[in-house]
């Protein structure tokens, strides 16, 4: 019979909550993880969703954090299966009327990146060039500010504020500190003078978790979105899924007892502590230390704990949590007989090939009002996108001689339209941001594409379980960042009721595949458990 008792329950099979487990297992400890998909690994997920032999990621594609991952590089990810490809040519705009692109080039490439933003702007060639220097040396003190859990804060205490640090590293990046409190696109602008640069640094800035382009107060995702993480996106040989795959193994090989097809109705609260949970079964899995919830905030506490056991305050906080509309994200996939073949390559070929292809726009006003469309429950009029087309690099991915594209348009929360209207844009938006494609590649017409396919943020609600199609489980709003996510009193993974702790995206430092919730927490679980610190190693400052 299945041991229905361990020292730690896991709740939720994604990347976070995996990344505990075998830090957990590694100290020793008993740890069982419950998932209730039959796939581990949340949104690293490869389907074949056009046609058979063509693999895409309908989610999480661009693995930016594994060369800082603790996990990746602890439990050997890489001998596990999670091989990766590092693309010379990271990024790159290509432009309906055919001008020269603007690529962003690996982070070890600067002169090249400068060279590209050069034919617009010498000034923007310069900044870049100074500006990566810069972000390249910090790496270290940039990574560890991610995988560090944020102070403890004492109820009825002051409230952590964050600005005393994002100034700080303004002033590393020898910027004026006030610029911490602009917007990302006040920084874009300021720095940045060529309408085609801003464009692009746009567009990557809302792709790579910046939140709104013109909320302020933010300016501190331009140095991260913008400056720090361009340059370090890998991919993964053989789809996402295949990083899932590796830290699966890792579990298994450090002894997690894993159970998929287990969804937990509640989480079990006895004397004010959590003792375990109930699964929709009627089975029980007991806890003799602690529940870790590596899922969504609202499904913690709202669905799995119930509001009875919750404080005024935790009740207030939990009900007002704001998912979207920032990482709200619609997962265009083609099937393609052959890769785009822009105008703008006649200036530089090296737009064909690069790993991620900013097409639709013309303009940095047309990213503009692109973005503002989501924050007012609107899907873009102009239907742009981010695509990538991995079978250039890894032939695994597509039949012989054939292509698979994938990418992402910025759509509105789930819930801006109804379900007759979600499949309306399933229909229609993938046609539509065709036509517009083949103005930049005149070969992306209809008899290129074998097949295709849209993935709606309704779509991800219901089968990633992220809710409102929130791939970082929680707006990055100054009051849902930091030392306040997922809101001050919970933000150091520890709760108010004993033995219940946080480990996923809803907690610093949010979406993305990094690991940092789970690993996080680990290191909280060892500081209030007394659990060897197995994640000490004594080259890495975090």
């Amino acid at each position: 019979m299945p041991a229905s008792e361990f020292d730690v329950v896991i709740v939720g099979g994604g990347h976070h909550g995996l990344t505990c487990a075998a830090y957990l297992a590694r100290a020793g400890v008993d740890v069982c993880v419950l998932e209730g998909r039959h796939e581990w690994g949340g949104a690293l997920q490869t389907g074949e969703v056009t046609a058979p032999g063509f693999c895409h990621n309908l989610h999480a594609n661009f693995m930016e954090f594994l060369h800082v991952m603790p996990m990746f590089v602890d439990f050997d990810l890489a001998s596990l299966g999670a091989r990766t490809i590092f693309p010379e040519v990271q990024a790159g705009i290509a432009f309906r009327d055919g001008r020269p692109p603007v690529l962003l080039y690996r982070a070890d490439q600067i002169e090249q990146t400068a060279t590209s933003f050069a034919t617009y702007s010498r000034h923007d060639a310069e900044t870049w060039r100074d500006l990566k220097r810069i972000a390249n040396r910090l790496e270290p003190l940039l990574a560890a500010g991610l995988y560090t859990p944020p102070a403890r804060w004492a109820a009825g205490g002051t409230p952590p504020d964050p600005f005393p640090a994002f100034c700080a590293s303004f002033r590393m990046f020898g910027l004026d500190e006030e610029m911490a409190y602009k917007s990302i696109r006040d920084c874009i602008d300021e720095l940045f003078e060529a309408d085609e640069v801003r464009a692009l640094l746009y567009r990557v800035a809302i792709e790579f978790a910046g939140p709104g382009l013109e909320w302020p107060g933010l300016a501190w995702f331009f140095l991260f979105a913008c400056i720090w993480m361009p340059g370090c996106w890998r991919m993964m040989v053989g789809g996402t899924h295949r990083l899932s795959g590796a830290i699966t193994t890792a579990c298994l090989r450090e002894g997690v007892t894993m159970r998929e097809v287990s969804r937990v109705r509640r989480i079990l609260i006895e004397g004010g502590r959590a003792a375990g949970v109930e699964l929709v079964d009627g089975g029980r899995v007991r806890a003799r230390h602690a529940v870790v919830s590596a899922i969504g905030l609202k499904d913690t506490f709202l669905d799995l704990v119930g509001e009875d056991h919750l404080s005024p305050y935790y009740r207030r906080r939990v009900r007002n949590w704001k998912d979207g509309p920032d990482q709200v994200l619609g997962s265009v996939a083609m099937a393609l007989h052959e890769p785009p073949r822009y105008r703008s390559a006649r200036h530089d070929p090296a737009i064909d090939r690069a790993w991620y292809q900013v097409v639709g726009y013309d303009s940095a006003r047309e990213v503009l009002e692109y973005c503002r469309a989501g924050h007012v429950d609107r899907v873009p009029e102009l239907p742009a996108a981010g695509v990538w087309i991995n079978s250039l690099w890894d032939r695994t991915q597509a039949p012989e001689g054939k292509h698979n594209l994938t990418g992402w348009y910025f759509f509105p929360r789930a819930s801006a339209l109804d379900e007759a209207g979600w499949e309306e844009i399933r229909a229609t938006y993938n046609d539509r941001f065709l036509a517009l494609f083949a103005e930049c590649a005149p070969n992306m017409t209809p008899a290129n594409v074998i097949a295709d396919h849209l993935m709606t943020p309704l779509d991800q609600e219901r089968s990633l379980r992220m809710r409102e199609g929130d791939f970082g489980h929680g707006a990055m709003t100054l009051d849902q960042l930091m030392g306040l996510r997922p809101f001050a009193g919970a933000a150091h993974h520890a709760t108010e009721i004993a033995g219940l702790y946080l480990a996923g995206s809803c907690t610093h430092p949010g979406g993305g595949v990094t690991g940092a919730s789970g690993y996080n927490c680990f290191k909280v679980l060892c500081e209030d458990l007394g659990y060897p610190a197995v994640w000490r190693q004594p080259a890495r400052i975090y």
